[in-house]
């Protein structure tokens, strides 16, 4: 299995959700989440975030909107 920094996971985390990760990569996310709450919550933020902007893709969004969730996720990469 993988190991994974808090930041190496959160750049995975688009293939994580979309099911691309191989199995050793796969449980070295869950390994991770399961043990840093941080990621977690990450993660749970992510989630909302695809639900709240339901069918639109990003291109779609205005480009007001765009640019601001960008710059959210840049800013939690950066922390």
């Amino acid at each position: 299995m993988k190991r994974f920094t808090c930041g190496e996971l959160v750049e995975l985390l688009t293939a994580y959700l979309d099911d691309a990760l191989d199995q050793p990569e796969r449980e070295g996310v869950h390994a991770h989440l399961a043990a840093c709450e941080g990621c977690g919550r990450y993660l749970e933020q992510f989630r909302a975030t695809i639900v709240a902007l339901g069918e639109p893709p990003p291109e779609k969004l205005p480009a007001d909107v765009r640019n601001r969730l960008m710059s959210a996720f840049r800013e939690r990469r950066r922390s």
